[in-house]
């Protein structure tokens, strides 16, 4: 696999609560010059990016990012707020204490609620692995599947861990066929980012692929 495969898959990101509107758009000029699959940012620098790149770069942002707990209201306002200003993709966190208390109804319930509200743009439903067991894992991935969201995705990167081989590999036996799988958190390697392509992910969460890139290049 070569490194334009690799950055094809990656949703080249920067989420730091620090980032300043001078790294976004440093961030924006990389993904172009790089062909990443899209640009991860937070929602206050949606607008401002896509006036910047327009069509030539999707740009991703995160809805009840990163703890999941604010009602589904907000997490609805965020997202259309987040279209409206030109988001393509949107990666929402699931409420983890109701996966966390077994309230399944509720928490399938608001992803459909999230799905109907990103309607024509790409869904990604952020389940924070780190903090689930096997068998809740098994059943998110079930509720993602009935959901029709585009993706499932394995962490914030802000959990306290991130994407495991494993957890992957876990997501790719449990999933419909429809379901695609993104990992992130902690892929600072082009070694592990094939490694989890090859295992079922179609798109990498992850801030470090593009620098390797650039620094291999000087």
């Amino acid at each position: 696999m070569n490194v334009k495969d690799i950055l094809s898959k990656c949703d080249h990101t920067l989420l730091k609560q620090t980032a300043t509107p001078m790294e976004i758009k440093e961030l924006l000029k990389d993904g172009l010059k790089y062909g990443v699959a899209s640009v991860c940012i937070p929602p206050c620098y949606v607008k401002m990016a896509k006036d910047y790149v327009g069509d030539s770069l999707p740009i991703c942002t995160v809805i009840g990012f990163p703890n999941g707990y604010q009602s589904t209201a907000t997490k609805v306002f965020e997202t259309m707020d987040a279209i409206r200003n030109g988001a393509d993709e949107i990666d929402m966190v699931i409420n983890i204490g109701y996966a966390k208390a077994g309230e399944w109804e509720a928490l399938e319930n608001e992803i459909n609620v999230l799905r109907d509200a990103t309607a024509g743009k790409i869904l990604k439903v952020i389940v924070e692995t780190c903090f689930l067991t096997k068998e809740e894992k098994i059943q998110l991935c079930k509720i993602v599947s009935r959901s029709g969201a585009d993706y499932i995705k394995t962490s914030t990167g802000f959990g306290g861990a991130g994407a495991t081989f494993d957890d992957v590999k876990l997501f790719a036996e449990n999933v419909g066929d429809w379901v695609k799988i993104k990992a992130a958190g902690g892929i600072r390697t082009l070694e592990d980012a094939e490694k989890y392509i090859k295992l079922g992910c179609s798109r990498l969460g992850t801030s470090a692929i593009v620098n390797i890139v650039k620094k291999s290049e000087k």
